[in-house]
């Protein structure tokens, strides 16, 4: 993967999704269309965007990587000649009696389905008041670190939770990652502490540009996410914050200026415990 390729744009979509998938598939597209119509050729959509309900209607959710979700980013990436990171759906397992995977994938320009992500870490997490979450009861773990040559950049893929593992980051950059993509529905106690500084700190350790598309506002699981999706430069930079609610933001990715900032500043090639950037 070249990195000095022109300059491009790249968008995350904010949104917040609820029980009602054709619904949260409509408000989607729309917001793809945008980021389109300003020029996006990468576009991230939010953990959860086709789903967000309650548990009982859970399996009702699920599907194939073949299946309507997907095949409506294959039309949207297709027709605006976009890059599409699928924030996350609820994959359907292989047989019965499994979990789903809580999946990212990532569909090209010309529509094919270039990569696919399974979670690696779920969100089991008790803040007394605030925030309950038993992810591990409801979704099957991932164990793959998934890094994607897409037209525009050597994506690497994460979902949510797993910001919170910086060696998964790692790996992501000795596989070459320019652009890691985190899309999210992190909620707002958490995200008010964390979720810039985190942003930030993956950015920098390992020179990349971070796309972290969030969820925002009331949930059906009775908390609060955080919004703030964000695009952060190799150098921790916040180019683009969205503000409170459904929308979508967008700044330029350099190739080149990640190829200077890694040349300038080589840290990444003097890394001394584990292996170096390849």
């Amino acid at each position: 993967m070249s990195a000095h390729r022109e300059p491009f744009l790249a968008a995350c979509v904010q949104m917040r999704a609820g029980a009602d998938k054709a619904a949260n598939l409509a408000l989607a597209e729309a917001l793809v269309v945008e980021a389109a119509r300003r020029g996006a050729r990468l576009v991230a959509l939010p953990e959860n965007f086709s789903w967000r309900g309650p548990g009982e209607g859970d399996a009702e959710a699920w599907e194939p990587l073949d299946g309507p979700t997907v095949a409506l980013l294959a039309t949207l990436a297709r027709r605006h000649r976009v890059t599409i990171v699928g924030g996350s759906i609820l994959e359907r397992p292989a047989a019965a009696g499994e979990l789903p995977g809580n999946t990212s994938v990532v569909v090209g320009e010309d529509g094919a389905l270039l990569a696919s992500y399974r979670k690696i870490h779920l969100f089991d997490v008790s803040i007394p008041g605030r925030v309950e979450s038993r992810e591990s009861e409801r979704r099957a773990a991932g164990e793959e670190v998934v890094c994607v040559d897409a037209e525009v950049a050597r994506l690497g893929l994460s979902v949510c939770y797993d910001l919170r593992f910086p060696e998964l980051y790692r790996a992501l950059g000795r596989a070459g990652a320019q652009v890691l993509c985190i899309p999210s529905a992190f909620t707002f106690p958490t995200g008010a502490a964390h979720w810039e500084v985190l942003l930030r700190a993956r950015a920098i350790e390992n020179q990349c540009y971070v796309l972290a598309p969030n969820q925002w506002g009331p949930t059906p699981h009775g908390h609060l996410d955080y919004g703030h999706s964000a695009i952060v430069d190799p150098w921790g930079t916040m180019l683009a914050c969205a503000p409170e609610g459904n929308g979508v933001v967008v700044a330029e990715v350099d190739l080149a200026r990640l190829a200077r900032v890694r040349t300038e500043l080589p840290c990444l090639d003097h890394v001394r415990l584990g292996s170096p950037r390849a």
